[in-house]
């Protein structure tokens, strides 16, 4: 008799910082490596990660001894100024040596509460990364097989026209979804900002036609190039909401598009129904996923959903 062992899907990955890059008044970008790194697989474009971080004075964040099926249950039982502090984030970037080992990822960090002056204190992941340092220690909840359920971004077989919309939570996932589209996609896309100096260039081999809108502020057009740079320049206009940007928007015919729209929970409903109801987006052609809700905490967004 043969007996068969199911991979796990995901698993913990101890890691540690190698390097910081500041990308913006509000964007820091982490690069981390460990040895359990060469378990890591994603063939994702917008892999979602669950990150365990420490809180100020602790070494490394604190999670249960055995990280069993019981994981969960008992990281909730450790007093809250002791537990290790999760979020949600969806990997950047990923480097492999020669035998396909993952040895580094990267994640993007928005930072709120940070900057002097801030009205609102920064929350526990903005304060870590904003002084995170080289060796410091974090804790991974990723993916163990290549495909997996925390992959989103799946346009059918035939797509013919991609729409992405991303507020700076998924910019991440977007950034990383348009520079892997195939040389002759076409590709309308609309990137928040939450400052004109968090606009990045962006590389894409798609025939791309991405806008930023910085919130509050300016909006910043881009022009999508068949190839090298995507480069942001302010207008000087009051910025839109993000469905008065897609709906004003001529998007180009297509028989087939696919949309993926990601962000702030309301903001994702409504551009949903706006994209179904009114352009006539088959339903299923929608990836619409809500990173966060406006108001709510990741913890009281997770209780809730318990």
């Amino acid at each position: 008799m043969t007996t068969t062992v199911a991979a796990v899907p995901f698993r913990f990955f101890a890691l540690h910082v190698v390097r910081t890059a500041r990308l913006g008044p509000s964007l820091v970008r982490v690069t981390f490596a460990g040895d359990d790194l060469a378990a890591f697989r994603s063939d994702g474009l917008d892999q979602s990660l669950s990150l365990f971080l420490p809180h100020p004075g602790q070494d490394a964040p604190a999670v249960p001894v055995e990280l069993g099926d019981g994981w969960w249950q008992g990281w909730r039982e450790l007093p809250d100024d002791v537990r290790a502090v999760m979020r949600s984030y969806t990997l950047r970037a990923l480097r492999a040596d020669a035998h396909g080992r993952t040895t580094e990822i990267d994640i993007d960090f928005v930072l709120h509460g940070v900057e002097p002056g801030a009205l609102a204190p920064a929350g526990p992941a903005s304060l870590w990364a904003s002084r995170a340092g080289a060796s410091d220690r974090v804790l991974l909840l990723g993916p163990a097989i290549a495909d997996n359920r925390a992959i989103r971004f799946r346009p059918p077989t035939g797509t013919d026209l991609v729409v992405i919309w991303a507020d700076e939570t998924a910019v991440p996932a977007a950034s990383a979804i348009l520079e892997q589209l195939p040389a002759g996609t076409r590709a309308q896309v609309w990137l928040e900002a939450g400052h004109a100096g968090d606009i990045q260039d962006l590389e894409t081999a798609a025939d791309a036609e991405i806008t930023w809108l910085v919130r509050g502020a300016t909006t910043a057009t881009a022009t999508g190039a068949t190839t090298g740079a995507v480069v942001g320049t302010g207008t000087g206009t009051a910025a839109p909401t993000a469905l008065e940007a897609v709906r004003g928007a001529q998007l180009p015919s297509a028989e087939r598009p696919y949309a993926w729209i990601a962000g702030e929970s309301s903001a994702v409903k409504e551009l949903r129904r706006h994209l179904v109801g009114e352009r006539g987006i088959d339903r299923r052609a929608v990836t619409f996923v809500g990173y966060w809700r406006r108001g709510l905490s990741e913890e009281q967004l997770r209780e809730q959903s318990e």
